[in-house]
């Protein structure tokens, strides 16, 4: 009436000494049996005499800014954030001298490498869950998540927080170094590895206690596959295979953290604990495959499924591989040439043929003729991505490329370039997030036929015992 909200409720007036009146339709009426006409001006004002206006209730939604203005400011926030990061850090970096240089940013990359790609990871893994919270994928069911699973915008949250963090902290190191505070610089890595580990194990409710605890968890299982294996275990020791790389950079970093060795560029000398001759180098990659192949020889125990058994070999073909390329830093250079070198090439394309055949085969249950060219079954074809059959050829063909690029990576020679073990490593995690799509949708599929299979063979059932009764009667 008065221009207000409909939300919003009139202005009450009060003669003072006097009960609270309220205007009707233009009039207000004081006292018994006399009124007079407001203006709005008046009601504006609070300039009525002998009155006064009580203030006018505004609801909060009027006073708070719309969640999309927000979000811009919030976006607005983190790129002027991830500028003023990048040009300290390239500042930093331009005030050493050449010769320092590579040797400093190679010992930045291993503290720093190893959490950003995590964090990538999370990232990839929110938009897997967006895209099956948009299609009929139930992913909760599958991996048989409680009501307080994390969502697609929570985990985004949490890599927007991790990206800050480890960014804020190697933009630190990079600063503190340049400018001689080497003790400072050195701390900085220490102080994010051990906030993350207290993170992990810390036993309160905060920072999602549940999906914490399901994560340690699942990681326990994978490495002690003691009891029966469930998707959530060999699914997580299939990505963990993809991070091989992470986790040899997270072993030599906190070698060198437990040596006092950070921010001291010792990187090629021969009596280096945390060299790149380390043994450990080789244990840390293979670790993951030994942990997918033990839970293949246990799932094989549980169900004496003979296809258990093909997929143990496969990832058996990973351990040669990665342990005659650890033989380049322990054998002559005529005998790596000769002998060792061809052996590491042999075993690189069986592995890769290997588990390019398993991953287009088994996980992902394509098969050439009728899911890719024919499409006869479209009842089994994609949910996600609804038979789109380019879909389909972009995934094989990507595939088979990514895992002969994955297996190179794990040369010994590769070690020192640090920009081309990254980038592969980036393509090997992207390959791994397109490969998500197809083994959970294959494995909900699989889910989402139980039922009717089951259901025929009862109805076969009820039918033979039908027909039996009605041979007995005869």
């Amino acid at each position: 009436m008065f221009g207000l909200p409909a939300s919003v409720s009139p202005t009450v007036l009060r003669r003072s000494g006097s009960k609270s009146v309220l205007p009707d339709q233009g009039e207000q009426h004081i006292g018994e049996g006399y009124t007079f006409p407001l203006d709005s001006s008046e009601m504006k004002t609070g300039s009525l005499p002998g009155f006064q206006a009580l203030p006018i209730p505004i609801p909060a939604a009027a006073i708070m800014p719309s969640p999309l203005f927000l979000w811009r400011f919030k976006v607005l926030l983190f790129l002027i954030w991830g500028f003023c990061c990048c040009k300290i850090s390239w500042e930093s970096v331009m005030r050493m001298s050449v010769d320092l240089r590579d040797l400093f940013l190679y010992e930045a990359f291993l503290y720093y490498n190893p959490l950003l790609l995590v964090t990538m990871m999370v990232w990839l893994w929110g938009v897997n869950l967006w895209v099956f919270a948009q299609s009929s994928v139930n992913y909760a069911k599958i991996f048989d998540l409680d009501h307080n699973h994390l969502t697609h915008w929570e985990l985004w949250k949490c890599a927007t927080w991790m990206t800050i963090v480890v960014q804020t902290s190697m933009t630190a190191y990079l600063y503190l170094y340049s400018h001689g505070e080497v003790y400072l610089a050195a701390s900085q890595p220490v102080l994010l590895y051990c906030a993350v580990v207290m993170l992990l194990i810390s036993p309160f409710d905060i920072f999602f206690l549940s999906s914490r605890y399901y994560l340690l968890r699942t990681l326990w299982r994978i490495l002690l596959p003691l009891q029966a294996i469930t998707f959530s275990d060999f699914f997580l020791a299939d990505i963990l295979t993809s991070m091989a790389k992470v986790f040899s950079d997270l072993e030599r970093s906190a070698c060198r953290m437990f040596h006092q060795q950070v921010a001291t560029i010792a990187w090629f000398e021969a009596d280096s604990v945390c060299g790149s001759h380390s043994v450990a180098i080789p244990l840390v990659l293979v670790l993951p495959y030994l942990c997918r192949l033990f839970q293949c020889l246990r799932q094989y125990g549980d169900t004496r499924e003979k296809t258990a058994l093909w997929n143990a070999l496969k990832y058996s073909t990973a351990v040669p591989v990665i342990f005659l390329s650890a033989l380049k830093y322990h054998v002559g250079i005529d005998s790596w040439k000769n002998v060792y070198r061809p052996l590491w090439l042999l075993s690189s394309v069986l592995n890769s043929l290997y588990s390019f055949y398993w991953d287009v085969i088994r996980d992902w249950d394509l098969s050439v003729f009728s899911r890719i060219f024919k499409f006869k079954n479209p009842h089994l074809c994609s949910n996600i991505l609804y038979g789109r059959q380019w879909v389909y050829y972009w995934a094989i063909g990507s595939n088979l490329i990514l895992r002969c690029t994955w297996t190179y990576k794990l040369s010994a020679h590769l070690r020192h370039n640090y920009l081309t073990v990254f980038t592969i490593t980036v393509l090997e995690m992207l390959r791994r997030f397109q490969w998500i799509f197809f083994r959970v949708e294959n494995e909900w599929n699989k889910m989402a036929l139980k039922p009717s299979l089951q259901y025929s063979m009862n109805d076969i059932s009820e039918e033979d015992r039908l027909l039996g009764s009605t041979d007995h009667n005869v």
